[in-house]
């Protein structure tokens, strides 16, 4: 090589490796356009996607229990609630000293069980024990649609750690459940002219954390002075 590089002569380029062309069964082998660069691999196979898909549908057609009880009209979707209380915790940006991304992640999958065993509430008659059984074989059989990999695992993990309530990350998820229930009965109850305060006392003394408590604080607020407000005949 010294000596071609002495006189001139460019030294031969190695032949490359032959491509290989993965398999198209896998969602993790599919190659990256020309110019991009190489995604990490997927946990899940194609077939195991589609079948999570099917199953996060039904929580987009499942009502909370509570609403539908209370006579709302347009009862909101547990997926609805699952999103509002995904994307508060993305916008708190790990208050209380809490990974952010894993709280959107524990808010994004803390009723997925939802789907098989439908929204439980403390007025259905069922004990939390029983009701805690029925969802932890639900993400059992989540688990499995899931393939029993990595992905299985992490929203397995989510969950028990949601249900166990000890994290920070999981006292503030467990908070922003019942903030964004409040919201929720707040506004249904100025649009639709009901008495929803029931669940608003439901969550007296149960803030877990000084951010829960205090945007509680503010909702409560912003509740009672509507409530004023129609009391005095201003809002017709």
């Amino acid at each position: 090589e010294m000596l071609r590089a002495a006189r001139g002569v460019a030294a031969p380029r190695p032949t490359p490796a032959p491509l290989r062309r993965p398999p198209r069964a896998n969602l993790a082998d599919m190659s990256p356009a020309a110019g991009e660069p190489a995604s990490p691999p997927a946990r899940l196979s194609a077939a195991e996607a589609v079948d999570f898909l099917q199953l996060l549908e039904k929580l987009k057609h499942l009502k909370r229990t509570g609403w539908v009880r209370s006579g709302v009209a347009g009862a909101e979707s547990v997926a609805d609630h699952s999103f509002r209380m995904a994307t508060l915790a993305l916008a708190l940006g790990g208050a209380e000293g809490t990974d952010a991304m894993r709280c959107v992640k524990m808010a994004l999958v803390h009723d997925v069980a939802e789907a098989l065993v439908g929204d439980i509430t403390p007025h259905c008659g069922v004990s939390d024990e029983e009701k805690h059984r029925r969802e932890a074989e639900a993400m059992a059989q989540i688990a499995s649609l899931l393939g029993g990999g990595a992905a299985a695992e992490e929203v397995s993990l989510l969950w028990h750690e949601y249900e166990q309530g000890q994290t920070a990350e999981a006292k503030l998820v467990k908070d922003l459940d019942k903030l964004e229930m409040i919201a929720q009965a707040s506004e249904y109850e100025q649009a639709q002219g009901m008495d929803l305060s029931g669940f608003f006392r439901s969550t007296q003394g149960k803030w877990r954390t000084q951010t829960g408590g205090a945007i509680a604080e503010e909702v409560t607020r912003r509740y009672e002075a509507h409530k004023a407000q129609r009391a005095d005949g201003g809002d017709e």
